[in-house]
């Protein structure tokens, strides 16, 4: 029980740490969230040796991030930016699925699977 306390005191640090840093800079408080995750987790400073031990409170921060998202987005704004939005970010999936695919198929990979993983990718 200890060392759970000692997780969530140290989680909730770094987030305030961070979040405050990233919004400093000029960034938003979701990236100053995944930053923090980033830090956290096994790959980097390895306060998360195990990120199964540690599932629920990431499935927790999911919804929390999703939440500051949805705070973060002003509707009338989206539906102002709907043309550009569609337009170039359907040019942006086009374009990527395609370079993926032709890559994937010049390294000896099916079309098909090359077209489903440059699809999934983009």
């Amino acid at each position: 029980m200890h060392q759970i306390l000692l997780n969530i005191a140290i989680y909730l640090a770094a987030a305030i740490i961070v979040v405050t840093l990233s919004k400093r800079i000029g960034f938003g408080s979701v990236l100053g969230y995944l930053v923090a995750g980033t830090l956290l987790g096994p790959y980097v400073l390895g306060f998360v040796g195990d990120p199964e031990s540690i599932l629920h409170f990431a499935e927790f921060g999911v919804v929390i991030m999703l939440f500051l998202i949805g705070l973060e987005l002003k509707p009338h704004k989206l539906w102002s930016l709907r043309r550009a939005i569609l337009c170039i970010g359907g040019a942006q999936v086009v374009l990527t699925a395609a370079l993926l695919t032709g890559v994937l198929v010049a390294l000896g990979v099916a079309w098909r699977e090359s077209l489903l993983i440059g699809l999934a990718l983009a």
